[in-house]
């Protein structure tokens, strides 16, 4: 099969040759049909969360179809549409597991990381990992839903907000612009926050029933205006931005954070305590979660918005996602 690895901390995306892998026992082999090109792939690459092992094989945004099935394995049939994405099964019995953490689990696996992910024509995981694609959801959509999606509608659900409370999205990025249509369709009165007015007609296009121009307003203010955000879900990759909003947030309001910055949230104790607001992490989630993300997008039509590459091209794919001009997913189609 033709896959693309990385050799080392540091190394680039090199196209190769490789034996199809035979799934163990308790595991499956997926045909991969597509796989998406996350930023978080780029943590492997450097070395910022490495490998278990080098040579890896990235991708944690895969859609395909059950291809061969390992001993023991009933729960899967051959041809089966599936996806994968940072979820590879856990041991359920760790602190880890139990408080629901599977990235931390002692045994977890990780596509792309702990176990090759995507990036190639096939990959083997345990039968823990995979979610079920619904009909009528293409593998290149199916694809970004398993990190992003998953994520961004994970994150809402259990955000505490209910239909008809204000919600505001920051950033209309590739998470940002799933999160708004997620938002939307789920009842909520969803504001999309972002940087310059070129962004309005997508947002109200994404199904925004406001917009917030942080160039041009004070976001905070104008969501007090507004009542106040029950939640705000910030997926920009900035502390001090995500900081600006809590002011935003009204009374037991909640700072959704999925978004991976490196530098500081700042927040004065006051901010929190008068009107009991909070800040919560959310990461992911497991392959129910992602089942239960592609049939709601399936339903409700929510749908990424694409840029294709084969392969062979991954490298390309790659450099196009990191550059940040990426309107908004980049998925690698493999035939």
């Amino acid at each position: 099969m033709k896959a693309i690895q990385v050799n080392k901390v540091g190394g680039e995306l090199k196209l190769v040759d490789l034996e199809i892998p035979k799934p163990q026992a308790g595991w499956v082999r997926i045909k991969v049909r597509a796989c998406g090109v996350c930023h978080s792939d780029s943590m492997m690459v450097t070395g910022e969360m490495p490998a278990s092992a080098y040579p890896r094989i990235p991708g944690h945004e895969v859609a395909g179809e059950i291809d061969a099935l390992g001993e023991g394995v009933n729960a899967w049939k051959i041809g089966q549409p599936v996806g994968v994405g940072w979820y590879g099964g856990h041991c359920g019995e760790c602190v880890a597991c139990r408080r629901g953490n599977f990235i931390n689990c002692r045994v977890g696996k990780i596509s792309g990381f702990t176990q090759d992910g995507g990036y190639a024509e096939y990959m083997v995981t345990p039968a823990q990992a995979p979610a079920l694609i619904p009909d009528g959801l293409a593998f290149e959509d199916a694809g970004p839903l398993m990190c992003a999606g998953v994520t961004t509608y994970n994150a809402l659900r259990h955000s505490g907000a209910r239909p008809g409370d204000l919600v505001g999205i920051q950033a209309i990025g590739g998470l940002g612009h799933l999160a708004v249509q997620f938002a939307s369709r789920a009842g909520y009165r969803t504001v999309a926050i972002s940087r310059g007015k070129d962004s309005a007609d997508l947002a109200q296009k994404l199904g925004a029933h406001a917009y917030l121009d942080s160039q041009a307003v004070d976001v905070a203010a104008e969501l007090q205006k507004m009542g106040g955000a029950k939640v705000i879900l910030t997926t920009v990759p900035n502390g001090k931005a995500m900081s600006a909003m809590i002011e935003g947030l009204g009374d037991e309001g909640r700072l959704m954070v999925v978004g991976a910055a490196g530098d500081p949230i700042e927040v004065a104790p006051y901010q929190l305590l008068g009107r009991q607001r909070s800040i919560q992490g959310w990461a992911s989630g497991i392959a129910s979660d992602s089942e239960d993300t592609m049939n709601f997008a399936a339903r409700t039509g929510v749908k990424p918005m694409i840029e294709t590459y084969p392969l062979e091209q991954a490298p390309e794919a790659y450099a196009r996602m990191m550059s940040g001009k990426a309107t908004f997913r980049v998925v690698l189609k493999i035939s």
